[in-house]
Formats: C-alpha cells, structure tokens, sequence
C-alpha cells in the first residue's frame, strides 16, 4: 500500500488525544458511604470489570476513527505504481487507416477507437499533456496539446489511405516526450491487423505501453490486387488480354464474384468468378480500343464492408501503328519481312544504307541493323543519338564488316569492342527469362529446348566497365546476344551475322519472333499501368524544348497542384510523393493541354484483415503496460483509472471511520 500525502501521517500523532482522555478522565472516582457494603462489594466488583471493558472500547473506537481519518486524508491506494502529483504525459495513436472501416455491432471501428480514445483523455487531469497521433503525420503530430484541444483533435479524425507501421508509430511517441518530464503513457488504439503490427516486447520502464484492440465481428475480405495487359503494348482495333488477380480474404470460397470492367466511363460485362477460401485467382478480360490515344480503365468488384480494395484504377496509351525500320547493304532480310508480315500493327520499312532519311528516326520505334559492312561516322551519330533519346538498335555485324567503323559506333555508346571474326559451331543454351524481352513468354522452361546453332561469330572484349545484360548465352555461359542500357534507350548486340549462312536463329520463330517482336516495344523507361498512393511515384516525360522550363502539374478531384519536378534537357523528371490521397485517374497538363493519364490506387498493405490476438499482445507492452481487452465504457474507464492511479482506499477509511464514531456514540448512549 503506498500513500498519495505521505507526509499527513504525522496526524497519527492525534491518537496521543483519546488515550490521555482516557487516562485522566474515566480514571476520577466518587466515594459514596453505606452503613453496610456486604451486599455490595460483588456488585462493585462486577461493575468495575464492565466499566473497563466499556471504555477500552470507546477508546478502541476513537483511536481508529482518529487513525482513518487520518489516513483517508494520506489517500492510501493499492497499485499504480506511477501515482505521483507529477504532470502526466499522454500518447494516443488512434488508428484510421482503412481496415477500420468494418462494423462491430453496425458501427465502424474507427467511430469505437475515437470513443476510447475521448475517454482516455477525459480520465486525466486538466494539467495533462497528450499528444494524439494517426496515420497520416500532420504538424498537430508532434505539438503537445492541452486536455481540451486533444478532444477537438480526436473529433476530426477521419479514415485516411496511409498506413504505417505500429513500430514506426511507437517511435513517434517516444521521441515527442524524451526531453519532457512526468510520467509518459502511450495508447495504441488500432485493429492491430498482422501487416502493421510489428511492434517488439518492450523492456523499457520510462513508459507504458497500452494497447486497445478494437475487433470486427467479420474478419473476410475480397481484393482486386492487381492488373497488367498481357502484351508488350496495347494496339488497336486488336482483342488486348487484360489479367486481373483477385484475393479471397477469408476462410470460406466466394462464388459469383461479379467483375465489372469500365472503360472511359462505359461499363463492360465481364462475367463472374468463383474464389477458394484462402487463395488468389488470375483472370483474364479482354479490351478492344477502337481509337489511340490515353484510355482510362477502371475495374470493380461488389464486396462490403472493406470497400477501399474493391476498385483498380489503371491507363494506357493506344499509339498508332508501331514503325520498325530495317537498314541493309545490298539486299534486305528475307526473315525479318516475313516475320513482320504477320504483324499488322508494325509497319516495316527496310532501307539501304545508302539512303536513309536521318530525319525520320524518331518515328520508329526500333531500328535494326542486318550485317552491315559498314557503319559511316554519320549514321554513328545519328543511331547515338536515337538511343540516348529512348530508341532501340539490334545490331547484327556483317560477317566482313569493318572492325573499326563498328567500333566507332560502340564506342559512342560504351559498348565492347569488336575484335576479330572466329569461325566454329556454338550452340544457344540458355535464355534469360527474367529480362523483359523474354519475360512471359514461355510457360516453363525447359533444359532439353531445341535452339539455333552458330556456326562463326565476333570475338568481343570482356571487361566489367561495360558489360551488358545476356539475353541468350551459349552453353559455355558466355553471352550470344547482350543488351547495353544507354541514355533512355537500349542497343542489341549479337556476335553473329543476322546470315543464316552463319546463324539459324532465323529459323527458330520461338526465339526468333518474340525476341525482334519484344525489343519494338521495350522502351528506357516502363510508364506503369498504375501507381500506389504513399509510394514515391516517379516518371519522365519530354518537354520539348531543352532552353525553356515547362512546368508540369497534376490535375484530379481533388483540385491541381505541381508535383516535384526537375528539367533534364529536352527531357523532365517528375516526382510524386505524398500529393496524391485518393485513388482514380489524373491528368499531367503543361501550360496547354494534356500530357498523359496516370492512375492511382490505395495501397492493398491492409486488404488482409487478419489480426494479432489478445494473448500475443500481452507479450509486447512490458511490465508497466497492459492490454485493454474491448469491454462496455464502464469496466474499461474502471481497470484504465485503476491501472493508472491505482485502487484508492479514502472512501473506505471515512467509511469505517465513520462506523466507529458511530460505535462509540452507542456504547455511551446504551451502555449504561
């Protein structure tokens, strides 16, 4: 037991009073004369015994009245260890992220968590200090606030599509009152769910940890994940597969999900889809666009209550026909024309080198190069700079091509020198599927795959200033076909001839196909279909001019701002980072017109509802924490004033002291 005004017990000294009133006042006797004491000396005898013991319990009965009610004015109490007349420092995290937006009994969760954490602040004093805390930090967040502005902070707390970690959030609250003095508590009020509760147990005794958990009755879920066309470029007037993956967040199978598909606004049937309890699904849905240009794409699905994973929002750009142009010496690539022939959305144009039209770079999407003899000065500047500008080259050297005016042109874009031509048979091995040329293109791989076979080649030099990425290797391991990444654009280099004379990769339409097919659409910079809200988000675009600054800004719902944004020459780089907070597409405008589309969703970190239980809780808040197990207002307003101030005993003592005065007044008034 321990005393809130320790020093009101030198008040005992007040049972001095009773006792020398007892000494010195029922201790006075009157002498009365009898002609004859022999009937009465028994009856003195006895009525002394009875005397004595009547007033040892009116002096019992004064020393502990005395005695409690000196001891309810030193407010005895059990527990509360923290119990001091020092300022208390309060931290109350009130989770809002979107996982608190599931019913308990028909009321969100983050109604429930702004109720407890009002009570919290309410149980403590006026010259409390507290700091309330969520997840989207404002510059509220580190202010220390008085009672009643902690209340209004509380009152205009709403859901917010950020979330971070408890651990981080912790942090926070420590860091707010480590120079402060008083007694520092720290309430986490939250569903804990699994993805964010990554606090460790606590060993530090400078504070206690309280955590309130606040459960839903209903832990299931169904999110839309993700979403990624097939193809390497969406086309038009073409059937473009779109993937969906779907996630079923529960312990039962969900049927007859429906998936609804809007394009630029127009709703798309899509059918419905069965998802097993526990498990995530791929489905496809298939957009045909009948025109170029920016096209918005939203896909949704019905589920309740957690809504904020239900919508994908994603862009792309329907460009017109792809251009691919193909420079020779004297005749042009049988294999490569037909290979495009069955493309209708390429447009080949194979040109001598004789008569090239530097001009028209820019409009192709990929350039190859078909065993050259030569590279002249002018077609190295022009094919650097389309690279650096975000153009694709595939080179195969001529098997009598000049050593030195291809040199030239590696050089310009550090790549390795050609050495000399070596004659033998190599066969193709491996494939790197983890580049995007070949990435998704085959289903499983295989060791026992039939690949071309080279029968002379290009000797390179090998050293690590400027090695590429092998898109196909020998079964040496050394690389047949190597990809530089240079300024935004890439160039391909093989070591063999485009000749099947000397390469039969021709021949093999497998490898062949997809591999020029792929490298048309491969570009310096992937413009995503989608971004994250809370992630830095961060693209390039051309400005146009490379002497003026165009400033670019974001324009959605929510109003238009200009994001980060740095000029790099002819190029911008822009940056995203905390501007945008609700999800749906956005407009990226220069001073005259649109740019581009960009689309952005909620990140799916709480799309599993799944949570921390009690017990494993309890392992985290230490020795001076506890946690507060969702109860009615009363019992949990009850243990939180018992763990922090303890059991008060001054009631009790008034009581009894009381009940012994009144003891007393009986023994006197009765006890005759």
């Amino acid at each position: 037991m321990q005393f809130l005004f320790p020093g009101v017990l030198w008040g005992l000294l007040a049972l001095a009073i009773p006792i020398i009133i007892h000494l010195f006042h029922f201790r006075r006797y009157k002498q009365v004369y009898f002609t004859n004491v022999k009937y009465l000396k028994e009856l003195k005898d006895e009525r002394s015994a009875n005397r004595k013991l009547r007033n040892l319990l009116v002096l019992l009965s004064r020393c502990l009245a005395i005695a409690l009610l000196v001891l309810a004015f030193a407010q005895p109490f059990f527990g509360g260890d923290n119990k001091t007349l020092d300022q208390k420092l309060v931290s109350v995290f009130v989770d809002n992220s979107f996982s608190m937006t599931s019913l308990n009994n028909d009321v969100p969760l983050i109604d429930k968590a702004k109720k407890r954490a009002e009570q919290i602040v309410d149980s403590y004093a006026e010259t409390d200090r507290f700091q309330v805390l969520t997840h989207n930090y404002s510059g509220v967040s580190s202010k220390i606030l008085s009672k009643e502005d902690a209340l209004d902070e509380i009152e205009t707390i709403e859901t917010s599509s950020r979330t971070k970690s408890l651990s981080t959030i912790l942090q926070k609250q420590i860091e707010t009152y480590l120079d402060q003095e008083g007694d520092r508590s720290f309430f986490l009020i939250s569903d804990f769910q699994e993805s964010i509760t990554d606090i460790a147990p606590t060993t530090d005794t400078s504070y206690a940890l309280n955590l309130i958990p606040i459960a839903s009755l209903q832990e299931s879920n169904i999110s839309i994940d993700s979403a990624y066309f097939t193809s390497p470029a969406t086309l038009i007037n073409q059937n473009n597969a779109l993937v969906v993956k779907l996630t079923n967040h529960s312990d039962e199978e969900q049927e007859d999900i429906i998936l609804s598909v809007f394009q630029d606004g127009q709703k798309k049937p899509a059918g419905s889809i069965d998802i097993a309890a526990n498990s995530s699904i791929l489905d496809t849905v298939t957009i045909t666009f009948l025109e170029e240009g920016q096209k918005n794409i939203k896909l949704q699905i019905q589920d309740y209550p957690i809504q904020f994973d239900d919508t994908y929002y994603l862009t792309t750009n329907i460009a017109p026909n792809t251009k691919v142009l193909s420079i020779y010496d004297n005749r042009s690539n049988k294999y490569v024309k037909a290979l495009f022939a069955g493309i209708s959305e390429v447009d080949l144009q194979q040109t001598s080198a004789s008569s090239l039209n530097y001009s028209s770079f820019e409009d192709y999407q990929l350039i190859i190069l078909e065993d050259l003899s030569t590279i002249t000065s002018g077609l190295v500047s022009e094919l650097n700079q389309y690279v650096i500008d975000g153009g694709n080259v595939l080179c195969f050297p001529g098997k009598n091509g000049s050593v030195s005016s291809y040199n030239q042109f590696f050089n310009q874009l550090n790549a390795p020198n050609m050495v000399q031509w070596v004659d033998g048979q190599q066969e193709i091995f491996g494939i790197n599927t983890d580049e995007y040329v070949f990435n998704k293109v085959y289903l499983k791989k295989s060791n026992n795959a039939d690949l071309p076979t080279i029968t002379g080649q290009y000797k390179f030099e090998t050293n690590s200033r400027n090695q590429g990425e092998t898109l196909l290797s020998y079964r040496n391991g050394k690389p047949y076909i190597s990809k530089y990444k240079r300024g935004s654009g890439h160039l391909y280099v093989s070591k063999a001839p485009l000749d099947r004379q000397y390469n039969k990769l021709v021949e093999y339409a497998e490898v062949f196909v997809p591999m020029i097919y792929k490298m048309t659409y491969a570009k310096g910079q992937d413009q995503p279909l989608a971004f994250n809200i809370g992630q830095t988000s961060q693209f390039t675009l051309a400005n146009g001019s490379s002497t003026s600054e165009t400033i670019f800004s974001i324009l959605g719902d929510e109003g238009e701002y200009i994001p980060q944004q740095q000029n790099l020459g002819a190029k911008t780089e822009v940056k995203i980072t905390d501007e945008v907070k609700q999800a749906g597409f956005f407009e990226v405008r220069n001073e005259k017109n649109t740019v581009m589309n960009l689309a952005f969703n909620y990140n799916r970190k709480e799309s599993n509802p799944k949570v921390i239980g009690a017990e494993t809780l309890e392992q985290f808040v230490g020795e001076k924490g506890s946690v507060y197990i969702e109860e009615n207002t009363t019992e949990f307003l009850s243990k939180l004033k018992e763990k922090e101030e303890g059991v008060f005993l001054w009631k009790w003592c008034l009581i009894f002291a009381l009940l012994f005065l009144a003891f007393e007044t009986i023994i006197l008034r009765f006890w005759k």
